[in-house]
């Protein structure tokens, strides 16, 4: 019988446990960061949300390629380069005061989440599942 990991509940699982210290996390990073929200540029579902730096960012505008920053990390991460799900990148939009950037993308892979459905394919967005009427986490259909 194979146990379940914390990571497997909070992934897997669907008993609601949002993380409200991330951006204290984020505060105290190496980097000073702020928030990107990804989305498909033809559908416009929310694909993922993550960090970018300076470097990122500039990254992100020379190669047309979704690269963020790993808060967890304290590194340069392209998204989708060992699992091969890369974002292309259509356009970049800034927020009116300048602290947040929104990444217009195309998916080149599977999906954009790191997660797998069970299908075993990469999910196509990281919000894949809803709070019901109740409270209640389900997954979406």
């Amino acid at each position: 019988m194979s146990h379940s990991t914390d990571k497997e509940h909070l992934e897997e699982g669907s008993k609601l446990r949002l993380d409200y210290s991330k951006l204290k996390q984020v505060g105290t990073a190496q980097e000073n960061v702020l928030p990107v929200v990804v989305q498909d540029a033809v559908t416009r579902e929310v694909l993922i949300m993550c960090y970018a730096n300076r470097l990122a960012l500039e990254k992100s505008i020379e190669t047309r390629i979704a690269t963020f920053w790993s808060t967890s990390r304290n590194e340069l991460w392209v998204k989708g380069a060992t699992s091969g799900d890369l974002l292309r990148v259509e356009e970049i939009r800034v927020n009116c005061e300048q602290n947040s950037v929104l990444y217009l993308v195309t998916p080149l892979g599977q999906g954009a989440c790191h997660t797998k459905g069970s299908n075993h394919r990469s999910r196509k967005s990281c919000y894949y599942r809803r709070i019901d009427e109740t409270g209640e986490l389900g997954f979406l259909r």
